[in-house]
């Protein structure tokens, strides 16, 4: 029988729990997992290997092997899934517990959150992670909002496993309430912009400067050893060398112009609005991802529209740079 008192508890054993859990415990925290799915459990436990790390799918059993006051980390989808495990935790908890979401939780339900278990002495933080799964395997930027007291009791683990900038940890605590979540939330929405933007880039040099995939490539890379340099530039210059590997073709021509959004862009938008902020880029990103989505509407536009034709006024030479002044 396992006898270990773990440090973190992680609900949610899908790729971002099993990596941060990974991250964590390279990092020297020990981690038990809880997730409903045997499967997701047991590839956790087969990833964990020899580390201190192991998992359930009896929740009692799970909040049981942890260390007191509990610490246990959220990181299930956002809305109804989060509110239910939070009820289904809640009775089994005691005062001091915290509980950590970092999910991707819309600030107003972390707020309720926060209140909601308040009364039972509960502590409940919203946490921002960015980075996807290979961030959350070696090392996120992490936005905590919440009690300060908290995450001073949290912030060696926070550091410890956030990414580096200049061996600057990726991590501060940005406020009370739900104040990780926001600036999460306004993250994600700078971040459409800055995408929408490298997309009508993209376009441009293809259909009007006539850019090969290799060219776009060349741009893109020389792009990031100057003053774009930036991580969405980067994974920009490999996509076009990426083969697909069904056709062989350039994977870049075969992925369907349709992209929709999973939401955090349209509450950035509609918080700006509320707030009377203009946020015409970011605003405009998120219409257009909306649009890209109408495929059968914007084929049936085509059909039926005159379209100018695209000229290019300027050489390859010029057109390329004015696109990198323009981004």
């Amino acid at each position: 029988m396992n006898t270990t008192v773990y440090d973190y508890g992680m609900i949610g054993l899908g790729t971002m729990g099993r990596n941060l859990a990974l991250n964590m415990s390279d990092k020297g925290y020990s981690v038990m997992g809880y997730d409903r799915n045997e499967t997701q459990v047991n590839n956790f436990i087969k990833e964990a290997g020899t580390r201190t790390m192991f998992a359930s799918t009896s929740l009692p059993l799970f909040l049981k092997a942890l260390k007191t006051p509990r610490a246990i980390i959220l990181l299930v989808p956002a809305g109804k899934i989060t509110d239910d495990v939070i009820n289904e935790l809640k009775p089994l908890l005691s005062a001091n517990d915290l509980i950590m979401d970092f999910g991707n939780s819309h600030f107003t339900d972390t707020n309720r959150r926060i209140e909601q278990l308040s009364s039972s002495k509960i502590h409940f933080m919203g946490v921002g992670i960015s980075g996807g799964e290979a961030g959350a395997r070696f090392g996120p930027s992490i936005m905590p909002g919440g009690s300060q007291e908290m995450y001073n009791n949290i912030a060696p683990m926070l550091q410890s496993v956030s990414a580096k900038v200049n061996n600057e940890p990726c991590v501060t605590w940005l406020g009370p309430g739900s104040a990780g979540h926001y600036v999460k939330m306004v993250h994600n929405g700078i971040e459409y912009g800055l995408m929408q933007l490298i997309a009508e880039t993209y376009h441009i040099l293809k259909t009007v400067g006539q850019l090969s995939n290799d060219e776009l490539h060349d741009v893109f890379a020389a792009w990031n050893k100057g003053k774009l340099q930036s991580y969405l530039i980067e994974i920009t210059a490999s996509i076009f060398l990426q083969q697909d590997e069904f056709t062989k073709n350039s994977l870049v021509d075969m992925i369907q112009d349709a992209a929709k959004q999973k939401g955090t862009g349209g509450w950035t938008t509609e918080d700006a609005i509320n707030l009377q902020v203009p946020i015409p880029v970011i605003d405009t990103a998120v219409n257009m991802r909306n649009l890209s989505a109408l495929k059968n509407e914007r084929l049936l536009a085509q059909q039926k529209l005159q379209w100018p034709q695209a000229l290019a006024f300027y050489s390859k030479n010029d057109l390329i740079e004015m696109m990198e002044q323009a981004l």
